[in-house]
């Protein structure tokens, strides 16, 4: 399978920069996981848990084609990502972004694949209002247009 495109790319780090500039409440570091658990209540509330869990292991795969450190993450039984911190220190800033930025995209394109450019918007929409649905519809359009 190619590889995630340069627009979900953009699409990953404008979520990414969202999550990185929000209050943390939980604790987690890292705003993929951020981003992911975010995404986690709604799409297991669609999907059930088991199909979240398998949505996002598909990313988790298909990134790991492109993000070799990738490997160590998994994916806990409520769908929940873990082991960053144990790659953390043998990781530079820049591959923990690309690292996260390929695994938001992975799973926002497999989002729109299953459910739809439109169900998707609404969902990140309802997530983050602060995206605007001309700023997310001409990313996915470009992409699956």
């Amino acid at each position: 399978m190619p590889s995630a495109t340069p627009r979900l790319q953009g699409f990953a780090r404008r979520l990414l920069a969202l999550e990185a500039a929000s209050v943390n409440p939980r604790g987690t570091r890292d705003s993929a996981f951020r981003v992911c658990e975010k995404l986690r209540q709604p799409l297991s509330a669609l999907a059930g848990v088991a199909g979240f869990r398998a949505l996002l292991s598909r990313a988790l795969v298909l990134a790991n084609g492109e993000v070799r450190w990738l490997k160590a993450v998994r994916i806990d039984a409520q769908g929940s990502l873990e082991g960053l911190d144990e790659v953390r220190a043998g990781l530079s800033p820049k591959e923990i972004a690309e690292g996260e930025t390929v695994l938001v995209a992975r799973l926002i394109g497999l989002l729109v694949t299953f459910i739809g450019e439109a169900l998707t918007l609404r969902l990140m929409q309802d997530i983050w209002p602060q995206i605007s649905s001309r700023d997310l519809g001409s990313e996915m359009e470009k992409d699956n247009g």
